[in-house]
């Protein structure tokens, strides 16, 4: 019940803000490009190791990450363009976040950890190859949104990573990103996998139903032509 109101009222707010946006004439794409560079803004703070506040940060960059395509809907200024445009920032904001992480864990300082600059290096490349599997798949199929970690389960995962994040506190639940990590690297590569074999089912259904309807169709104009009829040629007498 109260989580249902919490929900209820998180909606009103953001359809509100979009309501405002849209009817301002706000152009969907300059929020868009306003999210990916609060976005840059979090990956430097994740360098730099100010964990909570790249938190922080991050929800409201993923804010006007979900505020563009409702005001482009609402304001009838969806284009082919600004689809493209916010597909490609989002893995620009999804590669500087995880390229802050590389960056403070290789720094020289006692939370330095080669294994965190790879964990954080395989989930970079992990959730690029998920995103890009899934644009090759929709070109060949309809929909390829398989997987248990797409980009809103990253960012949750990345934003509850850092907001419990506070060094030199001895609570077993607090600084957890390095297990953050491991589930962004291995959960990455599962759901491109995932991805992979989803698109291999369902084109080789596709083909097969190619495949029978040209043998029906086959059948079809076989059975209809009859059977062959021979003309004699006429006897001169």
């Amino acid at each position: 019940m109260f989580g249902a109101s919490i929900g209820r009222g998180a909606g009103r707010i953001i359809n509100a803000m979009v309501r405002g946006l849209a009817y301002g004439r706000i152009n969907p794409n300059l929020l868009t490009v306003i999210g990916v560079a609060i976005n840059v803004g979090c990956g430097l703070l994740f360098g730099f190791g100010y964990f909570f506040w790249a938190g922080v940060i991050l929800i409201v960059a993923n804010l006007f990450d979900m505020l563009d395509g409702q005001v482009a809907r609402l304001s009838g200024r969806v284009t082919r363009f600004g689809g493209f445009l916010d597909s490609s920032l989002d893995r620009l904001s999804d590669m500087v976040v995880f390229v802050g992480l590389m960056i403070f864990y290789a720094r020289d300082t006692e939370f330095h950890s080669t294994l965190n600059v790879f964990l954080a290096g395989a989930a970079l490349m992990g959730s690029v190859m998920v995103s890009y599997t899934s644009a090759r798949a929709e070109s060949l199929i309809p929909k390829c949104d398989v997987g248990f970690l797409r980009r809103p389960e990253r960012v949750v995962l990345l934003i509850i990573g850092a907001l419990v994040t506070h060094p030199g506190s001895q609570n077993p639940f607090l600084n957890r990103m390095p297990a953050v990590l491991w589930i962004l690297a291995v959960g990455s590569y599962w759901t491109f996998a995932h991805r992979m074999y989803h698109t291999w089912r369902e084109v080789n259904k596709a083909d097969a139903a190619l495949h029978a309807q040209a043998t029906s169709e086959t059948s079809r104009t076989a059975s209809n032509a009859g059977p062959e009829r021979r003309t004699e040629p006429e006897l001169v007498r």
